[in-house]
């Protein structure tokens, strides 16, 4: 009996020795979040064996060698703890790690079309365009985006396969814009309901009754002008349709202007996204695929420009003519 333990043991201290000094494994890869951005910085620790010489660059590429082990942990703050093998690395291009959520992430096209697709696009369209709490939801970033993946999101979230992406376009501008559509009359509806509690209203600090007049009067002389050009402007298309509501106007009136500003709008920056990303693709070799985030800032910057410049500008010009000489 003492002779068959002693046995065993020696066999475990063989393996263990053998597994101790095994040749050294390299892995390489690529480290991405799951909005296919490079991750440049995170942790390799081996589960039961030994990390050395290892190196990872700007663009989330790195290489390290493993030594008694076979898997490594990779850690990074603000992301969830990835457990992986040599042989998983070795089987994909890209090792993906997932940050964790934060409501920051709301604003990023890319949440919406990783973690739901075409389902969740049409949702914060609708959202945007007829609920209160949507007015901080990135729509024309989205939408111009959804246009650069429109061939995928067809795919992935209608099962329809087509081999014309012209096609692709028409068929998520037709399911987007009724998205839109539905969510302004959503807005309307609310408005049109509370419209007159309001009028009835005592004017406080914060709410004037003659504001609600002057609505009314512009919409009544630019109602259909100003429901169009609503759509290509963040913050007010969400508040737009339920000031229409709120001051009465012609519902025939709003549905035409609601669908002809909402179409026009959906089509507008799908086909731009698409398009332009054809056009830099072949004069440039620029694919905006890999630079979404400064697509979405440039975005911001351009639909909030007359919202500023109207908000500033129109001061100084107020205040200026209020000046007697």
């Amino acid at each position: 009996m003492k002779l068959l333990k002693t046995s065993i043991e020696l066999v475990i201290l063989f393996f263990a020795a053998g597994h101790s000094f095994a040749t050294p494994v390299i892995a390489e890869g690529t480290l991405i979040d799951q909005y296919d951005k490079p991750v440049k910085e995170a942790s390799f620790t081996a589960i039961g064996g030994t990390v050395s010489d290892l190196t990872i660059d700007d663009k989330g590429k790195f290489r390290f060698s493993l030594s008694g082990s076979d898997s490594v942990i990779i850690e990074k703050q603000g992301f969830t703890t990835l457990r992986t093998d040599v042989q998983t690395i070795r089987a994909n291009a890209n090792v993906i790690l997932k940050k964790n959520f934060h409501w920051t992430q709301l604003l990023q096209p890319q949440w919406y079309i990783k973690n739901g697709g075409l389902w969740f696009i049409m949702f914060a369209v609708f959202a945007e365009t007829g609920l209160f709490a949507g007015f901080f939801l990135p729509g024309d970033s989205l939408l111009f985006v959804t246009g650069i993946l429109s061939d995928n999101l067809v795919k992935a979230g209608l099962g329809i396969h087509l081999n014309s992406s012209f096609l692709n376009l028409m068929i998520l501008g037709i399911v987007i814009s009724m998205a839109g559509i539905v969510g302004n009359l959503v807005g309307y509806w609310f408005g049109k309901k509370s419209g007159p509690f309001l009028f009835e209203r005592k004017d406080t600090f914060l709410f004037k009754k003659k504001y609600l007049l002057q609505a009314k009067e512009f919409y009544d002389k630019h109602g259909g002008g100003a429901i169009v050009m609503a759509r290509f402007l963040p913050i007010i298309r969400t508040f737009a349709p339920i000031v229409a509501g709120i001051v009465s106007m012609d519902k025939k009136k709003f549905m035409f202007f609601n669908f002809v500003g909402c179409v026009a709008w959906v089509f507008s920056m799908l086909f731009a996204g698409h398009y332009l990303q054809i056009l830099f693709l072949r004069w440039f070799n620029f694919d905006l695929k890999e630079h979404l985030e400064l697509i979405v800032v440039g975005i911001v910057l351009i639909t909030t420009a007359p919202i500023l410049i109207k908000l500033f500008f129109g001061k100084k010009k107020k205040s200026s003519e209020g000046v007697s000489v």
